[in-house]
C-alpha cells in the first residue's frame, strides 16, 4: 500500500478511536507513527520521533503547572468570589460576570479546560441558589471559558500558535484570539438573551442565608501568587521571555516560598491532554514526511468550493470536535492542511485557519465535551440534570451549523 495512504489511514484510525473510546489518542498516535514509519516506511526511530513537539511540551507543562498551583491554593477561587460580589445581588448580571471572569481567567494562562473545570461547579452552584436556569448559566460560563481558549499564553492558544507559525501564519496570535473571543461572546450572549436571560435582570439574589458563600479574604499567599503570575506575564509580554520556561520559574518561586502545594500540583497537571497533543503531533509530522498530509488536503478540498470553503471546513471540524478533542486531535490534524487548501481553492489562509479554530471550539458546550460536562456535573438539583443535558446536547450540535454560517459569512 502507498505510504501516504497508510499514514493517512493511521490518522483516520486515531480520530475515530478518539471519538468512540476512552483510550488516550496520544499513546495510539505514537504507536501508529512507530509502526507506519519504521516498519512500513523504513525510517529510523529517531526520524519518527523528530516530530515530537519539544517546545510545545515544555510550554504546556510550564503553564499548566503554574496555574494548577494557583488553583490548588485557592487564589483563583478568591478572585471568582470577588467578581460575584460586584454584581450586588442582580441575578441577571451574575451569568454575565461569570462569562467575563471565565474569559479573563482562561485568557491569562489556564485556558478553557482548566477554567471550565474550576469555574463551572462554582457557577452552577450559584445558579441553583439564585434561581438562574442551569442551561443559561452553563452557556455563559462555558462560552466565557471557551472565549479565552486561543489566548497566546493559554494551552490551546500555544498549540494553535505553534502550528500556525509552522504553516506561515505566525504573528497573528492576537487576531486569532480576538476572532475566537468575539464568536463565543456573540453566541453566548445571543443564547442567554434569546432563551430568557433578560428576565433575570429584574430579580435579586440574597445570599445571606448561605454561609458557605461568605466572603473569604485574600491572604499573603494569594497576593504572592497573583504577583508571581503577573511577573511571568510581564516577562513574556514585555521581556520576550519563553512562556514555558518563565512559567516553570514562577512555579519554582511559589514552591520555594511555600505558598502552593508543588507536589500535588505536579500530580494534578493535565498529563492526559499533554500526552494526547504530543502523540498526535508525532503522527501528523509523519504524515508530512510521507505526503499523507497532501492527500488529506486533497480529500478536504474535494468536498468544498472556493465560495464555501470556510463554512464547510468549520462544519467538518465542528462535527468531529463534538466527539473528539479540539486541541489534542482536531486542530493538530486540520490546521496543517490550510496552505494546501488555499493553494487548491484560493481564499485567505488566515480566514480558513480561523474557520477551523472557531468551528471546532463553538461545539464544545456539548455535554460530550469537557466544558459542557463540567457544567452538567455542577448542577445540584437532580431533576434539572436530564433537561439541561438535552439542551446542552442540542446547543452543541446546533453550533456545527451556527459555526459554519458564522465562519462562512465572516471569513
Amino acid at each position: 500500500m502507498d505510504l501516504a495512504w497508510l499514514s493517512l489511514g493511521a490518522l483516520v484510525v486515531a480520530m475515530v478511536v478518539s471519538c468512540i473510546t476512552e483510550l488516550n489518542v496520544g499513546v495510539l498516535g505514537l504507536a501508529l507513527a512507530w509502526l507506519v514509519g519504521v516498519y512500513a516506511g523504513g525510517m529510523s526511530l529517531t526520524e519518527v520521533l523528530s516530530g515530537f513537539p519539544v517546545q510545545l511540551f515544555v510550554t504546556l507543562a510550564g503553564v499548566t503547572l503554574l496555574f494548577t498551583q494557583a488553583q490548588l491554593n485557592g487564589t483563583l477561587d478568591r478572585v471568582a468570589h470577588a467578581a460575584v460580589r460586584i454584581c450586588r445581588g442582580n441575578a441577571g448580571l451574575i451569568p454575565v460576570m461569570f462569562f467575563v471572569l471565565a474569559g479573563a481567567i482562561a485568557t491569562v494562562g489556564p485556558g478553557n479546560v482548566a477554567t471550565a473545570s474550576m469555574m463551572a461547579p462554582m457557577a452552577m452552584a450559584v445558579a441553583g441558589r439564585a434561581g438562574i436556569p442551569p442551561f443559561l448559566m452553563a452557556i455563559m460560563v462555558g462560552n466565557g471559558a471557551q472565549a479565552g481558549a486561543l489566548s497566546p499564553v493559554a494551552p490551546t492558544g500555544i498549540i494553535v500558535t505553534g502550528i500556525m507559525t509552522k504553516i506561515g501564519l505566525g504573528g497573528m496570535e492576537l487576531r486569532t484570539y480576538v476572532a475566537n473571543f468575539l464568536a463565543h461572546a456573540f453566541v453566548g450572549f445571543a443564547g442567554y438573551l434569546l432563551f430568557g436571560g433578560w428576565r433575570l435582570f429584574t430579580t435579586r439574589y440574597d445570599k445571606s442565608d448561605t454561609p458557605d458563600d461568605t466572603d473569604t479574604p485574600m491572604t499573603a499567599a494569594h497576593w504572592t501568587t497573583l504577583a508571581t503570575i503577573g511577573a511571568v506575564l510581564g516577562l513574556v509580554l514585555l521581556g520576550n521571555a519563553n512562556i514555558g520556561m518563565a512559567a516553570f520559574a514562577g512555579a519554582v518561586v511559589l514552591a520555594a516560598l511555600r505558598v502552593a502545594d508543588h507536589d500535588q500540583a505536579v500530580r494534578r497537571m493535565p498529563w492526559q491532554v499533554i500526552l494526547m497533543v504530543s502523540g498526535v503531533s508525532v503522527l501528523v509530522a509523519l504524515l508530512e514526511k510521507t505526503k499523507g498530509l497532501d492527500l488529506f488536503t486533497e480529500l478536504l478540498a474535494a468536498i468544498a468550493t472556493p465560495g464555501t470553503l470556510t463554512g464547510v471546513i468549520a462544519f467538518v471540524t465542528g462535527v468531529i470536535s463534538v466527539y473528539s478533542s479540539t486541541s489534542g486531535v482536531v486542530l493538530p490534524a486540520f490546521l496543517p492542511t490550510v496552505p494546501g487548501l488555499v493553494a487548491r481553492l484560493g481564499g485567505d489562509a488566515f480566514g480558513v485557519a480561523s474557520a477551523m479554530n472557531v468551528g471546532a471550539h463553538l461545539v464544545d458546550m456539548s455535554p460530550l465535551s469537557t466544558t459542557g460536562a463540567m457544567c452538567l456535573a455542577g448542577i445540584a438539583d437532580p431533576s434539572q440534570v436530564r433537561p439541561t443535558y438535552n439542551k446542552l446536547l442540542a446547543w452543541g450540535m446546533s453550533m456545527t451549523v451556527v459555526g459554519a454560517l458564522i465562519c462562512w459569512i465572516v471569513f
